[in-house]
This record gives structure tokens, C-alpha cells and sequence, in this order.
């Protein structure tokens, strides 16, 4: 049997056939136009899975489920995404909108648990039970998988790594509250650092790096700075290694994971990144090194995680 998993994403709906290896057997995207009503953009994530069937000569009835992995606060129990500040959705019914298209069973789940149980199941986590992967992007999201299961909690809204305190009354998050780990180890908060060290030093090589003109400072800008030996450039980069170690000792001491996982584009670093934040959680998790202490390693399945991660919420 098939199973179907779909990453809704703010610009694309990503869709893909998974079979019993993990493998994805065809995919395709449409542009999700996040301006539309609700039931159009569901209709358009029928149509993919349809199509993609179609074009295999499949039929629904070799469908076992199809599974959507969509951003914002989703109550996996009833389908409900109660709110997607992204899209504009307030209590959207999508697997029961969805399941009008369909015979076979719907589930639904938060974007970044699909991306973490993808990760179990055919990634860098292949054949751990227990991962947390925190995705470092424009946000923090975070995914919980314990004993091989999506960690829901027992209500919507868990497992919101990047909207736990990291410094009180830090920078304003875009939550509303200050100092939230998302405030300081996303990309747009490793971006404002960078300006804010390359304005205060003129004479810091990401000035020429970004040609003189801040706007085009990236993530990518501190970490090549910091590989010249520029002050400024390091000290952005040694910030951001201490921000994300304290983030991930905490998350290490609720959970106790086998293996915490960074997906992003700052995981372009590779060694650079997690060689660092697995020596700094060394000496922050409690116990330190008398206690098991988990390896931090990258995300390896890019766009492919959601897309397996949500074909598996068929099989929890």
C-alpha cells in the first residue's frame, strides 16, 4: 500500500506517493496562493495526490492514508488547524475538508513534527526512537519524536521549542513575548546580530562581504567573517553557538533525546555548526558528561522530510 504525504507550505503545496521503504515514488507542487478561501487551497491538495496517482496508474484504493503536514497551531486529534498566522486560518477543519476527496483516512499534524518523524523514518535519524529536530529558519519550529511517535502533547500547540525563554525580557519575539529562543537562534535573529556588529565596526570584513551595503547580510556572511579571523564576524558566530547550545542543553534536559537534529539553511555550516554546540552541551546538560549526551547532527532530507514525515502519520 501507498501512502500520500503532503508539506503545505506558505508558497508551495508539496505532495508526494511514499511507499513501504520510505521512498518517494513520484512528487509534484502547485503554488499555494495563500490569498484564496481554505477550500480552494485543500481542492488543489486533492488534485496533487489524484494526479500523481493517476500518472502512476494507481488507484485510491491502493491509497492506505494521506497525511498533511501544515504550519501553525494544529490539533492533530480532530485535524483542526486552530490557527496559521502564515495563511490567515482560524479553526480550519482541513482533514475533514480533505477527507471529502477521499475514502481513505486523513491525519494532519504541524509542519515541523512531519519534518522531525521524516527524519526518523528515512533521514538522519533513521532507525532512532527518541529525536528532536529544531528548524532554523525565518522562526524556530521544533519536532518531538519519542519511542517513534509525534510528541503532540496532550492538547494543540506542544512541542513550540522556539517559543520557550532563552532570555527574559530579551528581543521582542514575533510571538509578542521577549527573549523566546526564536528571537535569537533563527536565521532573522542571526541576521540582525551580524548587522548590528558589522555597523558598530566599520572595519569588519561582512561589511565588504555584504558590499558595503547591510541589507544584503545573510546567515551565511558572520560564518565566513569568522573563517578570516575577523573579531566581529566571531564574536556573531560564538554568540550564536552559546544561544543555540543553552537552547538545545534545555530541550536535552526535558527530553533526553538519542540525537538532536538542526534543519535550515544555517546547517549549510555542517561541522562548523554542530562539532561546536555537541562540545558546548557537553558541560550544560545536567549531569554533564556522567549522563548520556546526544549528538547534534544535520537534517539530511531537505524538502523530502515533510512530505515522508506526514505519508507517516498514516502509520502512527
Amino acid at each position: 500500500m501507498y501512502r500520500a504525504g503532503i508539506d503545505l507550505g506558505g508558497t508551495n503545496i508539496k505532495a508526494g506517493i511514499v511507499d513501504e521503504n520510505q521512498k518517494i515514488l513520484m512528487e509534484d507542487s502547485v503554488p499555494t496562493r495563500v490569498e484564496r478561501p481554505y477550500q480552494e487551497i485543500i481542492k488543489d491538495m486533492a488534485d496533487l495526490v489524484k494526479n500523481l496517482l493517476n500518472k502512476m496508474h494507481a488507484t485510491e484504493a491502493e491509497l492506505a492514508g494521506v497525511g498533511v503536514g501544515s504550519p501553525g497551531t494544529v490539533d492533530a486529534k480532530s485535524g483542526v488547524v486552530l490557527y496559521s498566522n502564515n495563511f490567515g486560518w482560524d479553526n480550519v477543519p482541513l482533514a475533514a475538508e480533505l477527507g471529502k476527496y477521499f475514502t481513505c483516512p486523513v491525519k494532519v499534524s504541524n509542519d515541523a513534527n512531519c519534518a522531525a518523524l521524516g527524519e526518523v523514518k528515512a533521514g538522519a535519524a533513521k532507525e532512532i526512537k527518541n529525536a528532536i529536530l529544531i528548524t532554523l529558519g525565518t522562526g524556530v519550529g521544533g519536532g518531538v519524536i519519542i519511542d517513534g511517535q509525534v510528541f503532540e502533547g496532550a492538547h494543540a500547540g506542544g512541542a513550540e521549542l522556539g517559543h520557550t525563554s532563552l532570555i527574559f525580557g530579551g528581543e521582542l519575539c514575533t510571538c509578542g513575548r521577549r527573549g523566546c529562543v526564536e528571537a535569537y537562534v533563527s536565521a532573522t535573529g542571526l541576521i540582525r546580530e551580524a548587522k548590528r556588529a558589522a555597523k558598530k565596526d566599520p572595519g569588519s570584513i561582512m561589511n565588504e562581504l555584504c558590499k558595503g551595503d547591510l541589507s544584503n547580510m545573510n546567515g551565511k556572511i558572520p560564518f565566513d567573517a569568522a573563517e578570516q579571523n575577523d573579531p566581529a564576524g566571531t564574536k556573531v558566530v560564538n554568540d550564536y553557538i552559546i544561544y543555540l547550545g543553552e537552547s538545545i542543553a534545555n530541550y536535552v534536559n526535558i527530553f533526553r533525546p538519542d540525537v538532536v537534529l538542526l534543519s535550515g539553511g544555517v546547517c549549510n555550516q555542517k561541522e562548523k555548526l554542530t562539532e561546536p554546540l555537541t562540545e558546548y552541551i557537553k558541560t550544560k546538560c545536567f549531569g554533564g558528561e556522567k549522563a548520556f549526551i546526544p549528538e547534534v547532527r544535520c537534517a539530511i532530507l531537505g524538502n523530502s522530510a515533510g512530505m515522508i514525515g506526514a505519508a507517516n502519520l498514516i502509520m502512527n
